[in-house]
């Protein structure tokens, strides 16, 4: 290109910040780079499951125009109405964003109505807003716990493609109600679609689930497919049902922007080449973390998405060979408040179209399951280090702090995880 190529990133979460902040790492100034996203923040989202029991949730924002702005990066807050792929076109409500190259990292949405009821009577776990309602619904159970027995309920329903918080919830909730007073005037009940307690992970964290649900006198269903939700019980498909008093799901996913004019699952999730995430058939359209159709939606696996995308597109200006490809490996810390749980789960594609991805248990190497209050320090390290980074402008797996961070998890896993 006789003029520097311009590069335009959609989306202001894990994947769109990391694949703009990698692309300035890997190109500094030989492409001009754009970031839009509908907000003007960065929500670190997995430590909201900290605000029903008191945190506030402003903490976990990082404001997104000041780091652009050290890296050179134009930011325009706005949202997306259509990519035109063949004039390499973004259309904005306002105007229209010409690109080389882009990155669609626009994340995933909730569908609580594809459950007929869940909407109405459920509080679901999801955005800042959901959990400061969860954080009321709580200090009501726990006070009326106190004059009579309550029945709390968590639901996993179909086509939820990250059930991790809730668990995790399901089980903090138990430690703040022991720790309030009220555990044995609360019943608790968990259900799930999936044929173990978190399948995509393997047979550890099920392990793991099954213990921590006995040692807490959490009852658990797993195969429970949800069918609806009347007032004060929930139905299911095998003719059972189970009343509440609280209702807490994790709804269905679905992409949050659905792109007409590129090739997307009937979930709208952008269908890609996994180890680049290059949309099929798109000679420089990429998708990286909720907005692909990569089964398994996690935070982790979004940086992943995102440092693959911007490498491939950065081996493109440059004309070198891309040096990353996405490897599917989670690593997550479920925090119980009292103790944690580490896991490093490494994924492997299968021939099953309704379970294209799983845990590769037979990886000893890498698949690592450890429980401990030691963990929960890690996590807080974890929460720490990426919106520091996102804050400077910095991609999450770059530099000598990320060598230090890396290096510690391996020393921690080495010595706490089997």
């Amino acid at each position: 290109m006789k003029r520097r190529p311009k590069a335009v990133v959609l989306g202001g979460g894990f994947a769109g910040l990391e694949a703009a902040f990698f692309l300035r790492h890997k190109l500094h100034g030989k492409a001009d780079i754009t970031l839009v996203s509908n907000r003007g923040y960065f929500l670190f989202k997995p430590n909201l499951i900290y605000v029903p029991f008191g945190e506030n949730p402003e903490k976990y924002r990082v404001w997104i125009d000041q780091p652009a702005r050290r890296k050179d990066i134009e930011f325009i807050e706005s949202s997306v109405e259509a990519v035109d792929s063949i004039r390499r076109m973004v259309h904005l409500p306002d105007n229209e964003v010409p690109y080389d190259y882009l990155v669609i990292a626009t994340g995933a949405a909730m569908r609580a109505a594809e459950i007929p009821g869940l909407a109405d009577h459920a509080v679901t776990v999801w955005s800042a807003e959901e959990m400061l309602k969860l954080r009321e619904q709580y200090r009501r159970i726990s006070e009326k716990a106190r004059e009579s027995r309550q029945r709390l309920l968590f639901v996993v329903p179909p086509n939820n493609l990250c059930p991790g918080p809730l668990y995790e919830m399901a089980i903090m909730t138990e430690t703040w109600l022991r720790e309030q007073g009220v555990r044995d005037s609360v019943e608790i009940t968990f259900t799930t679609v999936e044929e173990t307690y978190l399948q995509s992970f393997g047979p550890r964290l099920n392990t793991v689930i099954i213990e921590e649900f006995a040692g807490r006198s959490i009852t658990g269903h797993r195969r429970w497919t949800v069918d609806h939700v009347e007032p004060g019980r929930v139905f299911y498909s095998n003719g059972e049902s189970a009343a509440f008093d609280l209702l807490v799901s994790f709804p269905a996913y679905a992409a949050s922007k659905s792109y007409l004019s590129l090739p997307q699952d009937e979930r709208g999730f952008l269908q890609v080449s996994p180890a680049s995430g290059r949309v099929e058939s798109m000679e420089r359209v990429f998708a990286a973390g909720d907005a692909s159709n990569y089964p398994v939606k996690m935070a982790f696996l979004a940086l992943l998405q995102a440092d693959a995308a911007a490498d491939h597109i950065a081996a493109e200006i440059l004309h070198t060979k891309p040096e990353v490809e996405f490897e599917p490996m989670c690593i997550t810390v479920m925090d119980y408040l009292n103790k944690a749980t580490f896991a490093q789960v490494p994924f492997k594609y299968t021939a099953n179209p309704v379970v294209p991805v799983t845990a590769d248990a037979f990886d000893e190497d890498r698949y690592k399951v450890g429980v401990s209050p030691l963990w929960r320090v890690g996590k807080k390290v974890m929460g720490a280090y990426l919106p520091w980074r996102f804050s400077s402008g910095e991609p999450f797996h770059s530099g000598f702090v990320w060598g230090a961070v890396d290096l510690g998890l391996k020393i921690a896993v080495k010595a706490m995880a089997g």
